[in-house]
């Protein structure tokens, strides 16, 4: 009985250092998941910081983007509109003067298309050498 005796109390030791081991097994893995669960709380403020602080910049920005191109759109409609007076008062001058001038309306056209017509044809000369 004194193996018997012996053994089991070895037995027993062995269960106690398996058990002392799976239970530290244990707490270090749980100290593991609660530091990782830290540093994602960490992280997720971090990000949660950063969104904060970024979305007013780039509301800020879309604002001023916005501007600008409502700026853009007015100037180009303004620029249009005066090109578009401009040819329309152009137009009621000459209208205007040929109806005046029949006669040197006439000699200003031909004298206008016989200059065009030189100088194509001098250029066509000039391109052929």
């Amino acid at each position: 009985m004194s193996i018997k005796t012996a053994t089991e109390k070895v037995a027993d030791s062995a269960r106690h250092v398996a058990d002392d081991v799976l239970q530290s097994a244990q707490d270090a893995v749980q100290s593991t998941r609660d530091a990782a669960n830290n540093s994602l709380e960490k992280a997720e403020q971090s990000v949660r910081a950063l969104r904060s602080q970024t979305d007013p910049v780039i509301d800020d920005l879309a604002a001023r983007a916005q501007e600008l191109a409502s700026r853009s759109i007015d100037y180009c409609a303004e620029t249009s509109a005066r090109a578009r007076r401009q040819m329309q008062e152009a137009a009621d001058a000459t209208t205007k003067y040929v109806a005046e001038q029949p006669g040197k309306s006439l000699v200003i056209a031909a004298a206008s298309g016989a200059a065009l017509a030189t100088l194509v044809l001098w250029i066509s000369r000039r391109r052929a050498y």
